[in-house]
């Protein structure tokens, strides 16, 4: 088990790995490199040919969605996608809007998130002007705004059906707590779901249920005859940011989604979403951090040596990576000083649409299991609050790998019995 002794020896060990603005308590916010940095590349005999198909998969998902809705969606000039037409300004200088709208931008959303005190704008570009060219004609009028695109964020795992559940019993771990989900649509009606308190957010109220969404709800607050997740009975707020459309899941709707939550005072909120750095992205989780609130997301699958992902990178983020039944971190997992802890990630039943159980793999699956046990200490958002529940879980991780914080299992495993085997909840194997 880990020794962390004291809160101070934890935000020690944390500024030892991360920069100074990257410690747990209240981060100043990061500026954000253009270009990220590549990790160190990894030798050929970590990267088998199915380590490389795993790895491989977000990115075809994502090359899937820029051919199949041109018309909603394009690539940023680092091939990430984003909504087509559309650039962000962020609490930006009336001169610098005034100037804009003069130049033939046009304004097509605008909102304060006072949660998270951020102003957010979504502009259009002038006739004949690309998303790319609009943002560096804005980045030129003023060096100091926060322009950036309307990047999309995608789900950091896959899930694959099951066989229906057999009746068997699985004693639930009840605790009347509250935890926050970003993600996809959540199925209430699912046999782990039903009766359960759900408050939805986004899609106008209608509930659209997603394989990913419902998969990691059942994570955190599940519970059937055959089924429970870290804190089934608890009260899950879930905001869907995708309503099923090809351009959902963007930065303007993370952040949303993210005020709502600050607004309910959710003290923990999983996100198990991947996508590059985004500034407005950045203002939002920099603002909940400051607040007190655990933000715990996946670091994603893009392999070991692949750049960072976010809002997992971002400081102040718990990232979590996912381990086998083995004790051995999963090949495509990403590495680096963003993993702060390790959780269950494979061959764990969860559930899905419709009813029934699938099989769950990547990093999107190994953030609730942390996310649910920080809620079961933390209840409000607090800074101080924060860190000693961080504190108190980080000192009953298992240390694998090196010696001490590494940047592939972070801590260490957390959480490592709450994973429940497909074998459990599926009649016969298929």
């Amino acid at each position: 088990m880990k020794a962390v002794p004291s809160l101070l020896l934890l935000c020690g060990a944390l500024a030892l790995a991360m920069p100074a603005s990257a410690q747990l308590r209240l981060p100043s916010l990061p500026s954000l490199p253009r270009e990220l940095p590549r990790l160190p590349t990894v030798s050929p005999e970590l990267l088998p040919q199915t380590l490389a198909a795993l790895q491989d998969r977000r990115l075809a998902a994502v090359r899937e969605l820029l051919r199949r809705h041109a018309d909603q969606v394009e690539a940023d000039p680092a091939g990430q996608p984003v909504r087509r037409q559309e650039l962000l300004l962020v609490s930006p200088p009336a001169a610098l809007l005034a100037a804009a709208l003069a130049e033939g931008f046009v304004l097509l959303r605008e909102e304060t998130l006072a949660e998270l005190e951020i102003r957010q704008l979504v502009l259009r570009p002038p006739p004949g002007l690309g998303t790319a060219q609009a943002v560096a004609r804005l980045r030129a009028m003023d060096a100091s705004a926060m322009v950036d695109f309307n990047h999309l964020y995608t789900p950091g795992g896959e899930v694959v059906p099951t066989e229906p559940a057999a009746t068997a019993s699985a004693p639930p771990r009840l605790a009347p707590r509250r935890v926050g989900l970003v993600d996809g649509g959540v199925d209430s009606g699912h046999a782990a779901l039903a009766g359960l308190a759900l408050q939805r957010w986004g899609c106008g109220g209608a509930e659209r249920p997603s394989a990913h969404g419902t998969a990691v709800a059942s994570l955190l607050v599940g519970r059937d005859a055959v089924f429970a997740g870290v804190l089934p009975g608890a009260t899950l707020l879930a905001a869907d940011v995708y309503c099923e459309q090809p351009a959902g899941g963007s930065a303007e709707e993370v952040a949303r989604a993210l005020a709502w939550l600050a607004g309910e005072r959710v003290a923990v909120i999983n996100v198990s979403l991947v996508g590059p750095a985004n500034l407005l992205l950045a203002q939002a989780v920099a603002a909940l951090v400051r607040k007190g609130h655990l933000v715990v997301a996946a670091v994603g699958n893009d392999g070991p040596a692949a750049p960072p992902l976010y809002p997992a990178a971002y400081p102040g983020v718990v990232g979590v990576t996912g381990i086998g039944a083995a004790r051995r971190v999963l090949p495509e997992a990403a590495q680096g000083p963003q993993v702060l802890l390790a959780a269950p990630g494979s061959e764990m039943a969860v559930a899905r649409p419709g009813g029934g159980y699938a099989v769950a793999r990547g990093t999107s699956f190994a953030a609730p299991v942390v996310a649910g046990l920080l809620a079961e200490t933390l209840a409000q958002p607090g800074p101080q609050e924060a860190a000693a529940a961080l504190q108190q879980l980080a000192r009953q991780a298992v240390d694998l790998g090196a010696p001490g914080r590494d940047p592939v299992y972070g801590f260490g495993l957390v959480g490592e019995g709450l994973r429940v085997a497909p074998e459990r909840v599926h009649a016969r194997s298929r």
